[in-house]
């Protein structure tokens, strides 16, 4: 996908990967950028950055998300790239997850990326045209020691870019899903435990990966390459990952009790 003259919509653009993202499409020529977030106060700071728009919504909330896609479709025309990217990190553990819980990081980590393809989606078809990005998680494809809604909702993310691809891929439609380890954003200000095993990397580095991928229409993007190699071994031997994992997890499970524990007493 060539980024030049494209119209962009990024959610979750306030801080972290989304900003980064913000700021490289700007550099490579975006004709408009919309940056979108729950907090309104920083998606105003990234949106005067890139000269762009700023527009605060919940994408959890179904409505919000139409509002944001009726809005870049009101200014801009419509949208060439939607950057579905916002996410959270949930409670960690399983046995104290409430139903509240699930539900929220459900809504936020699967049902937003839904509703940007539900109403973004039509116009793209009419024109033939059209991109999406969903950012997922090496989680995703691996698993996230300490934290079963996280990695459940990072796997439906990519199932869901993949459904994406293979149903609408010969309509026009482009389809990637972004895959990182740890970047440092918000949600590793306290650490990334076992996600940082090969390093953490800053969004302006996700961010030329993932423009990389982009340009060359590539579905995974993986910034830490690492992460390939994980993959191809799970599939693989699968027995043999897992006995793996439980590995890593009594390394780091100091780490995982004081997560569930900092966070969710």
């Amino acid at each position: 996908m060539d980024l030049q003259g494209k119209r962009i919509v990024i959610t979750g653009a306030g801080g972290g990967i989304g900003e980064g993202l913000a700021l490289e499409f700007k550099k490579k020529g975006a004709a408009s950028i919309i940056v979108g977030d729950i907090d309104g106060d920083n998606a105003n700071r990234v949106a005067s950055e890139v000269s762009g728009l700023a527009v605060t919504l919940d994408v959890s909330k179904e409505e919000e998300v139409k509002a944001l896609v009726d809005e870049a479709t009101k200014v801009y025309g419509g949208i060439d790239l939607f950057c579905s990217n916002a996410g959270i990190f949930g409670q960690p553990g399983f046995m104290k997850v409430s139903y509240e819980n699930w539900m929220n990081i459900i809504n936020t980590n699967i049902m937003s990326h839904t509703y940007s393809v539900k109403y973004a989606l039509p116009s793209m078809l009419e024109n033939k045209s059209g991109y999406f990005l969903f950012t997922s998680s090496a989680a995703g494809l691996l698993s996230q020691i300490g934290a079963a809604p996280y990695t459940v909702t990072k796997h439906a993310t990519v199932g869901f870019a993949e459904w994406v691809a293979i149903t609408y891929g010969q309509r026009g439609i482009g389809v990637s899903c972004l895959c990182p380890q740890a970047v440092k954003t918000k949600m590793t200000e306290n650490g990334a435990g076992v996600a940082g095993v090969n390093g953490m990397i800053n969004p302006k580095e996700c961010a030329e990966k993932t423009v990389e991928g982009l340009l060359s229409d590539q579905f995974l993007i993986t910034p830490h390459e690492k992460v390939r190699k994980y993959i191809k071994n799970k599939a693989e031997d699968y027995d043999q990952w897992i006995l793996g994992m439980q590995n890593l997890q009594e390394h780091f499970k100091d780490w995982v009790n004081e997560i569930e524990e900092r966070e969710y007493q």
